[in-house]
């Protein structure tokens, strides 16, 4: 049931943004023999085959088509998979906010909230005022949400 109200919530996502959206969910354990693939509403929907969990999926997604994805996703190894492939991670709890909101709200997310609650590393070299490559690169790819 969660899963179908995340797909539900991505469709309208999608329709009110216009974006690409594969979102891929674990069958490792009680998956089917092989991989399913489906699009519902104009999101590609994916189940791991049992044995395969969803994590090598995504990270084959994004090494395979070399273009710039946005990954949503709190999984470090995917994270690191991520920035490795020229891709830009986004914390599922930075989307979930996104998720939610309506075209006029989304103005109200200001950096200062994302970049010193979610993104600032501690003890870095430079100047402490300014965001890092990859900070930047996540709040460039959290104003196209």
């Amino acid at each position: 049931m969660q899963r179908e109200m995340l797909i539900d919530s991505l469709i309208e996502y999608g329709k009110r943004k216009g974006h690409t959206i594969t979102v891929v969910f674990d069958g490792w354990k009680t998956g089917e023999g092989k991989e399913s693939r489906s699009v519902t509403g104009g999101i590609t929907v994916i189940y791991t085959r049992i044995g395969e969990n969803a994590d090598s999926v995504i990270k084959n997604i994004v090494s395979s088509v070399k273009r710039e994805w946005l990954v949503v996703t709190s999984d470090r190894d995917i994270v690191n998979h991520a920035w490795a492939s020229g891709s830009i991670p986004v914390p599922a709890e930075s989307f979930l906010g996104y998720l939610g909101k309506r075209e006029s709200s989304f103005s109200d997310y200001s950096e200062e909230e994302v970049s010193e609650e979610e993104y600032r590393e501690p003890q870095r070299k430079g100047n402490a005022r300014q965001l890092s490559r990859k900070e930047k690169a996540v709040m460039k790819a959290l104003r196209k949400l």
